[in-house]
């Protein structure tokens, strides 16, 4: 079997676990913007879970890379006002569509939320879309 079929499948458990751990003990969406947005605009009992939370994606990462002993690879020669803009477009459009890929797409759609699965679609649709029309920029010059 595929070793990146097994990581992304387990992966993909680690994430289905811990978005039902959350709602189940704490009650809470685990959408990463929304979370996020907690930690900047919220105080006291209500920052520490969700400093956590963040602080166990990141740990994550160093956690794979320790135990798999591979390097992750920077991607680099990215235009840093490029990525800035970007981050920003991201963040207004989560704002915009009330969550993230992860809280609509994740946790929503195992609720059968219809705004939430209507959200993803909008979010799928918009990257074909995008991803189509760069390669075809791309392309042309």
């Amino acid at each position: 079997m595929n070793p990146d079929f097994i990581q992304a499948s387990i992966g993909g458990a680690l994430i289905g676990m811990a978005s039902v751990a959350l709602l189940w003990l704490n009650g809470r969406i685990a959408g990463i913007s929304g979370i996020f947005n907690g930690i900047v605009f919220t105080s006291g009992g209500e920052r520490g879970w969700r400093l956590m939370f963040v602080f166990g994606l990141i740990a994550a990462g160093f956690l794979y890379q320790l135990l798999s002993g591979t390097d992750l690879i920077p991607r680099d020669n990215y235009p840093l006002l490029l990525t800035i803009a970007a981050g920003f477009l991201v963040g207004f459009g989560t704002r915009l569509g009330s969550g993230c890929t992860s809280g609509h797409g994740i946790c929503g759609i195992s609720r059968l939320s219809p705004r939430s699965i209507a959200a993803t679609i909008i979010f799928v649709a918009s990257g074909i879309a995008v991803a189509t029309a760069v390669s075809f920029i791309g392309q042309s010059s």
